[in-house]
């Protein structure tokens, strides 16, 4: 089978051949899917990039050189199951094994997978694995209705935390990002965008103003976790969304106590279930499928496509890359 291969930090070399998934390798649960497409997310990028990146379930210090990687968002067809859920011919979306979805079969738990509408291109189905990630970390906020809230970094995902906490009743959205995202705001559901650095923003956020919530969805560094902090209104919520590059992050906790706040933060859960409400979500809200997805690549352009995702310019959402 095919299978895409980083050359060096940055930089893919050509597909290269590479045995595929042995049916009788995998175990219960787990399922072989024939890639159609995949997105990619902000986690892929600093593994595409070549930096230390190493959690449970990685491949440690082989990771960067695995064949398929890094790509973990995917829309497959099974074409061999041991999970009594998934039949082969199903149509799924969700999460590939080990980030390794760049490939033409990939092996996926199959509780990290679900059917879809089948009205949906491939291309559009795959930005069901955001929307479930983003709902499973909004649940976790509880009742936000009525409530004052901004999203820091108005990415793919911070731009579906935007649509996603106006549909859940807050009263105020307030988008902060580098990148103007005028254009779209009223889309997604941003009431106000500013468009400075997070430091700036927050230095200068009348108390007034203060979000009772506050999303934080750029990650990769350790400044931006701190201006949250700042902004935050008293007896106020952050949830840290953003992938953190760094084992370790500065807090200042003096601030953080005399503001009674609460950072959450965690990874997704429930996979399949989340999976299904992200489905749902769709259908109640189409304008999503028809704008979330704003850039679509061949697998012949894949270094392009991750090039661009490291780049973050106006006009330029969710990145897809078509793998059939």
């Amino acid at each position: 089978m095919w299978a895409q291969l980083l050359a060096g930090p940055g930089r893919f070399g050509p597909p290269v051949e590479v045995p595929a998934p042995d049916p009788a390798d995998l175990a219960d649960g787990q399922v072989i899917v024939a890639t159609r497409a995949g997105g990619i997310c902000g986690s892929d990028l600093p593994r595409f990039l070549g930096r230390p990146y190493v959690q449970p379930g990685d491949l440690g210090g082989t990771a960067t050189r695995a064949p398929g990687f890094p790509m973990h968002e995917i829309v497959g067809k099974i074409i061999t199951s041991r999970h009594p859920d998934h039949r082969v011919g199903d149509l799924v979306v969700g999460w590939a094994s080990s980030y390794l979805g760049l490939a033409e079969l990939v092996v996926g738990d199959g509780d990290e997978l679900a059917t879809f509408d089948s009205a949906l291109t491939d291309t559009t189905a795959v930005m069901l694995q955001s929307l479930a990630c983003v709902l499973y970390a909004v649940e976790q906020l509880g009742d936000i209705e009525g409530q004052r809230v901004a999203v820091v970094g108005q990415g793919p995902i911070g731009l579906l935390f935007s649509h996603v906490l106006s549909a859940r009743g807050a009263s105020h959205v307030v988008g902060v990002d580098l990148v103007d995202r005028t254009q779209v705001a009223e889309l997604f559901g941003v009431n106000e965008t500013v468009t400075a650095h997070s430091t700036l923003w927050s230095a200068r956020l009348p108390a007034t103003d203060r979000p009772q919530v506050i999303v934080e969805a750029v990650g990769h560094q350790v400044s931006t976790l701190q201006d949250c902090v700042q902004a935050a209104a008293v007896g106020g919520q952050i949830s840290y969304f953003g992938v953190p590059d760094d084992p370790t992050y500065p807090l200042q906790m003096r601030a953080f106590q005399l503001k009674n706040l609460t950072l959450r933060s965690g990874v997704t859960r429930e996979r399949r279930r989340v999976l299904a409400d992200a489905g749902r979500y769709l259908t109640d809200h189409p304008e999503l499928a028809e704008s979330y997805v704003s850039h679509i690549f061949t697998l012949n352009d894949v270094q392009a496509a991750y090039t661009a995702a490291t780049r973050p310019r106006v006009g330029q959402h969710k990145i897809v890359v078509r793998t059939v």
